[in-house]
């Protein structure tokens, strides 16, 4: 083969080959945009982008909030819960008193009705009743049931918000304490079982006897799903899809929460490095095909413009500081390219 074959042969090989890693810088900035709007497209449903902290004590860092995290750990209790009336204190979430009433209640089995004395947890209207003679219910409740919640629950470093509190799943009893009693329910109350009660004879309650129990949200491990505002986990009202928010007993993940999610893209940086990188070696290798002088900087220009210019189209209408962020750097390149051409083109020839 003679200089000239090999001169032509090697120019093309040259141009095939740098026009395959354009090519290839330019699918690869492709399938990483895309994969990155489906990615928060889908995510957006369920409250916006997600961070997963995973098993461990997260803490709240700047740039996080808007964010929805998936925190996996045991609740800390740093204030408890408390119920004042009957100084009852538990280090709990969420603590639950419930009162019952020993009263009548009216049973119709077929046409017979019959009356019978039991517990309930509301006021029975013994004037509805079909005979209300001689099974006439007390008409005032002298304590009501109530909620108390602890005045600041954890997740590593995040606060819970109140929502999210009452979310947490599980209860167990409470045993009281009469000792510790307010001396105006102490001469009322006695412990029976699990309760206190105003019954004489607690064994035989009688009409109007009342009995007072507690149970609490238990401290166990749980994944937590919610959106970041500073240093506390709140709900997200405006998701499209779900409550805004997972509160769920064990580590469960992100997968078997949303399994429409998919896996957020990864080195999503050096992707992008790569496909200017690889789309200005395709860029060198066809300018030099071209010309004897090569330019670094100028292949490297065409290169950020061929991806960048690609990046723009695909994040229209998607994510607006990304598209500028990609619009600045094809601005950029294209300057740099002129500048290099005029270098260029203004030396004189050899």
């Amino acid at each position: 083969m003679n200089i000239s074959g090999w001169q032509s042969t090697h120019g093309l090989v040259r141009n095939i080959a740098g026009t395959l890693l354009m090519l290839a810088g330019i699918g690869l900035i492709g399938t990483t945009a895309q994969n990155l709007i489906s990615y928060r497209v889908t995510a957006a449903r369920h409250g916006g982008e997600m961070i997963d902290f995973g098993t461990g004590d997260a803490m709240p860092q700047a740039g996080q909030s808007g964010y929805m995290a998936r925190i996996v750990g045991t609740p800390k209790v740093v204030e408890a819960a408390r119920d004042p009336d009957f100084n009852l204190l538990a280090n709990t979430p969420t603590l639950t008193r419930h009162v019952e009433m020993f009263q009548w209640r009216e049973i119709r089995v077929g046409g017979v009705v019959n009356y019978e004395l039991d517990w309930a947890d509301h006021l029975i209207d013994s004037s509805r009743f079909v005979h209300p003679a001689g099974h006439a219910n007390p008409a005032v409740l002298p304590i009501g049931g109530k909620r108390f919640d602890a005045g600041l629950v954890q997740m590593g470093g995040f606060r819970l918000s109140a929502q999210l509190v009452h979310a947490i799943p599980g209860s167990v009893p409470v045993a009281p304490d009469p000792q510790a009693l307010p001396e105006n329910l102490a001469a009322s109350f006695s412990r029976y079982r699990g309760y206190l009660v105003t019954s004489v004879h607690p064994g035989d309650p009688r009409l109007g006897d009342v009995r007072v129990s507690w149970e609490a949200v238990p401290l166990q491990q749980m994944t937590v799903f919610a959106r970041i505002d500073g240093d506390r986990l709140v709900t997200a009202p405006d998701a499209a899809e779900g409550k805004g928010y997972e509160v769920e007993v064990g580590a469960v993940s992100l997968l078997d929460m949303f399994p429409d999610i998919p896996m957020p893209p990864r080195f999503l940086l050096g992707k992008r490095i790569l496909a200017v990188l690889l789309a200005a070696s395709g860029a060198h290798l066809l300018l030099s095909a071209q010309r004897e002088r090569r330019d670094v900087w100028l292949a490297l220009a065409v290169g950020a413009l061929a991806v960048s210019s690609v990046a723009s189209v695909l994040w229209l209408g998607n994510d607006g500081p990304t598209l500028f962020g990609w619009l600045g750097l094809a601005m950029l390149s294209l300057l740099v390219a002129g500048w290099r051409l005029r270098r260029r083109f203004s030396r004189p020839m050899p």
